[in-house]
């Protein structure tokens, strides 16, 4: 690891001035991404600002009836939430099944939305990689890919995003609010905070250099029944191979509208809305969900090694939509 500077912000104020003037300077929070990526020299910051002091740690109200939680609330936190538990089940059970407790434990919310990802090539210095390395080419193409993305991705780069969080609160259409040096403020609806790769994988938000997630918010709680399914290779502490965020409200025997995200199937969590469109008015029926499923994977894409994740992910999708309407 090399040598760096470290700095304790004292406001939020602080913590972004302190990181737009130096374009080698990285927030920090519970590190538990950042110091790996860091001990193997793919991130080499000379200055660390450490914001995990930040009165930025409490789940609010809001007068519209939904949530604002703090960048810094811990996973194990927010996931304990009796708020959080009764009116965003899925939030809840997407964060229970996400890494280790004791990992939870340390991840901020913030940092949770901002994890760079796990592709092993990202991760490996010996091999090109244009996230790490813009114009060196991407291993993964020709290369081990079978976690990788089959929605989104482009020639560049097929690498997904771990995030299990991010999947649930795409789902709720939460929004983040954000802090620049000079304190302006900006919210950004969560559906365009990750880019996907294009030509440019390694510009991975739209977040400015210096620019902080001060809150996430969460809208009045959805009608309707909410289900996040994970599918993985080991039973905990693994990425998801696939995973699916459904929120369904139904009307007798027909369903009044629906939510689907998928997970670890492109660089940012994946609002399948053709699916959604014709859910509405459908009926709660194993040929509909079939057909959801379809329009889902719609110009889906494997690589050789994920082919699977195409058959796995409409599987997915039908069965978390079945157990939301109460048929599984």
């Amino acid at each position: 690891m090399q040598s760096f500077t470290y700095q304790r912000a004292e406001s939020v104020e602080e913590a972004a001035a302190a990181v737009a003037t130096r374009p080698d300077a990285r927030f920090i929070s519970g590190g538990t991404n950042l110091l790996d990526l860091m001990k193997l020299e793919i991130e080499r910051p000379a200055h660390l600002v450490d914001i995990s002091r930040l009165p930025l740690d409490r789940i609010e109200e809001t007068d519209e009836g939904g949530l604002r939680i703090g960048a810094q609330v811990r996973n194990s936190d927010l996931a304990a939430d009796p708020k959080v538990r009764s009116r965003y089940p899925m939030l809840a059970q997407a964060l229970q099944a996400g890494a280790s407790g004791q990992i939870r434990n340390k991840a901020s919310t913030a940092g949770n939305l901002l994890q760079r990802t796990r592709c092993p090539y990202f991760y490996d210095r010996n091999m090109p990689c244009n996230k790490r390395e813009q114009g060196s080419g991407c291993a993964a193409l020709q290369g081990f890919n079978r976690t990788h993305a089959v929605l989104g991705a482009s020639q560049a780069c097929i690498a997904v995003h771990p995030s299990d969080m991010a999947v649930a609160m795409s789902g709720l259409d939460a929004r983040i609010e954000t802090i620049s040096s000079g304190s302006e403020t900006r919210t950004i609806p969560i559906g365009d905070l990750h880019r996907l790769p294009g030509t440019t994988p390694d510009v991975e938000t739209v977040l400015d250099h210096g620019e902080m997630i001060a809150a996430v918010t969460l809208p009045r709680p959805p009608s309707g029944r909410q289900v996040y399914r994970k599918v993985r290779d080991r039973a905990s502490f693994a990425f998801a191979l696939v995973s699916v965020a459904v929120i369904v409200e139904k009307s007798g025997d027909r369903i009044r509208s629906a939510r689907i995200t998928m997970g670890g199937v492109a660089a940012k969590p994946w609002r399948a809305t053709a699916a959604e469109q014709r859910l509405a008015g459908a009926a709660t029926s194993d040929n509909a969900f079939t057909d959801a499923a379809e329009a889902a994977l719609t110009g889906a894409i494997g690589r050789g090694g994920n082919d699977f994740k195409i058959p796995l992910a409409k599987r997915t999708v039908r069965r978390t939509l079945a157990a939301a309407v109460g048929r599984a």
